[in-house]
Parts: C-alpha cells; sequence; structure tokens
C-alpha cells in the first residue's frame, strides 16, 4: 500500500484538521466587530484577555474533523468542506459560551471562562455573534448546496436549544426518566454531530442516501460521546476535563448515570435520591458518597454499556455509507478516540 494512502491515527487527524479549518476560523472571526472577536477569540484559546496571542488548548476540535473527513469519505474535495466545518464549530462554541453561563462553570480547557473574564453579557453576546457567523460562513461559501446545509444547522441548532432547556428543567424535577434523558441527549449533543457529518458528506457531493447514513453515523456517535461525557462529568480527572472532580453532582445535574441509578430500584438510589434532593451545598464527602451511590446503583455500569452500544450503532451506519477505505478507517479511529476519553 502507497504510505500516502495509509490511514492516520485519531490523533494525527485531529491535528491534521485542525491545521486545515483554523486558517478560516481565524478569518471569519476576524470579521466580527472589535468587542466580539476580542471574547470570542479568547474563548478559542487564541489570546489572553489582554489581546496577547497565545498557543494554547482551543479544543478538540472533533465536529469539524468529522465534517472534512466525512466530505472526504464520499468523494469530496476537503478544500471544499472547509465552511462546513467552520460552521458547526462556531455553532457549537456558541454552545459552549451561553452552556458556561447557564453552568455557571468558572473553567473551560484549563482557563477561566469567558463570562468570568469579560462578563455575563458579552458572553453571551459573543456566543450569538459566533452563532450568526455559522451561517454567514455557509451563505459565503459558494456552494451549491449552501441553502440545504444552512438549513440543516438551522434544525441542529434548534434541537440543541431544546435540548438544553430540557437539561435545565431536569435539574428542578425529581420524576425524569431514562428515556426523556436519552432523547434530550439526543437533541443536545447528537443532533450537532449529526449535523456535523451530513454536512460533511453534503458539501463532499455525497448521494441522498449516504447523507442519511452519515447523519445516522453523527447521531449515534453524538450520544456514545454524551454518555462517556457523562462518566467523566463525575468520575473525570480534572487535569484531562479541565472542570473540578464531580463537577456534574455539585449542580445535581441530572446526566445520564446519575438518572440510570436514580431509576434502577437499588436500595443505592433512595440514598442518592435524598443527597440529590437537598438545597444546601454537598461537602466534598457527600460528594464522594453520591458518585459512589451512583455506582452502586448501576448508574455508571449501565452509560459504560449504553456507550459501546451507541458506538456500534455508529460505525454499522458509517459502512452502510460506503465509505472510502481509509476516510473509513480514521472515522473509526476517531469514533473511538473520542468515546474512550480515560486517559
Amino acid at each position: 500500500m502507497d504510505v500516502l494512502s495509509q490511514p492516520r491515527s485519531a490523533v494525527e487527524v485531529l491535528a491534521w484538521s485542525r491545521g486545515v479549518v483554523e486558517p478560516a476560523m481565524r478569518a471569519a472571526v476576524d470579521t466580527l466587530p472589535p468587542s466580539m472577536r476580542r471574547v470570542a477569540g479568547y474563548h478559542f484559546g487564541w489570546w489572553d484577555a489582554d489581546g496577547t496571542p497565545r498557543s494554547g488548548d482551543s479544543g478538540k476540535a472533533i465536529r469539524p474533523t468529522l465534517a472534512v473527513l466525512c466530505a472526504e469519505a464520499v468523494g469530496g474535495s476537503i478544500v471544499d468542506s472547509v465552511p462546513a466545518a467552520v460552521s458547526v464549530q462556531m455553532v457549537h462554541d456558541f454552545s459552549l459560551l451561553h452552556d458556561d453561563v447557564m453552568d455557571r462553570d468558572v473553567s473551560r480547557r484549563h482557563r477561566p471562562t469567558a463570562w468570568t473574564v469579560f462578563g455575563v453579557s458579552p458572553a453571551i453576546l459573543a456566543g450569538d455573534a459566533l452563532l450568526t457567523l455559522a451561517f454567514d460562513v455557509l451563505a459565503g461559501s459558494g456552494h451549491p448546496r449552501s441553502q440545504d446545509a444552512m438549513r440543516l444547522v438551522s434544525s441542529a441548532v434548534q434541537d440543541l436549544v431544546e435540548g438544553q432547556c430540557e437539561d435545565v428543567s431536569f435539574e428542578e424535577r425529581s420524576d425524569v426518566d431514562l428515556s426523556e434523558c436519552l432523547a434530550m441527549a439526543g437533541e443536545k449533543t447528537g443532533a450537532l454531530l449529526a449535523c456535523s457529518t451530513a454536512i460533511g458528506a453534503l458539501f463532499g457531493g455525497g448521494t441522498t442516501v449516504q447523507v442519511e447514513h452519515m447523519r445516522m453515523f453523527g447521531e449515534h456517535l453524538g450520544l456514545a460521546f454524551q454518555l462517556v461525557d457523562d462518566l467523566l462529568g463525575i468520575w473525570g480527572d480534572p487535569q484531562v476535563t479541565g472542570k473540578p472532580v464531580h463537577s456534574d453532582l455539585v449542580s445535581r445535574k441530572k446526566s445520564l448515570p446519575v438518572v440510570a441509578a436514580l431509576t434502577s430500584g437499588e436500595p443505592a438510589a433512595e440514598e442518592l435520591a435524598a443527597l440529590y434532593g437537598r438545597r444546601d451545598p454537598l461537602s466534598d464527602v457527600e460528594l464522594a458518597r453520591a458518585a459512589e451511590l451512583v455506582a452502586l446503583a448501576g448508574g455508571r455500569a449501565w452509560t459504560q454499556r449504553e456507550a459501546v452500544d451507541q458506538l456500534d450503532l455508529a460505525l454499522a451506519e458509517l459502512a452502510l455509507a460506503a465509505p472510502g477505505a481509509r476516510a473509513a478507517a480514521e472515522l473509526t479511529a476517531l469514533a473511538r478516540l473520542v468515546t474512550r476519553r480515560d486517559h
């Protein structure tokens, strides 16, 4: 086999994708008004609060990588797919800026969140600016399928917003069931990953059938991703996640492991429900006990099994899209990497 046709590792693919997409990301952000550009660039990790350039962590770039790889997988041009990749990353970061405000998170990617540095209103407005920019990039791409792409992005944003709204409402409810929680995760996380894979195939010239299978690949991958993310929200290493230990338990988040535990009928579920029902902050000892109870009630094991099942479903859909061999291998490696973030 020609060395150039051999599949790259997931880490290599992510690094390559950043090199392909980031120049276009920076060019797009440069079109923002100065106040919004300053906040957005800080959020992306391109500079400090005072504008001093830096080369810090700007995120994994999973969504844009999926977009360019899916374009390549259906035989399309990577260059032509860059606007699609930029667009889905802009939408993702719009959601992160807003999520950090709503969740009152004080750190992201190992540095203070934008709202803690610039204020709540500038962070919200910067998120709005990125969302607008996502559509502007597609509209200005000149791609013959740009209108279809904008509809895909619009639908994904509507689902994302609905999922986020449900996620917030769950914190005030004691009767959330597992099917509701899975549906919320499908909207909050699965919708944008599904959009990323579908829009990549669309800009790559894929057939209607290929675009749909790629969309389903992304949808199942998104669910697997959220399941793993919820595990990290309880048991993740702060050095890896960039967030405090037990961060989801601090906010009484009804994440998938927690809901699986609360609805398990196991003896540990009752004690967990009592802790979650309290209004006063939990101590470090109580947070550790809550994490233990989630595991004892089967929430951790169920989430791990469901993540494996969703990944299997994703890879089955990928195969049905009949992708090129190298792109298929790289998409598979990437899917396995992002659903095994325990390193």
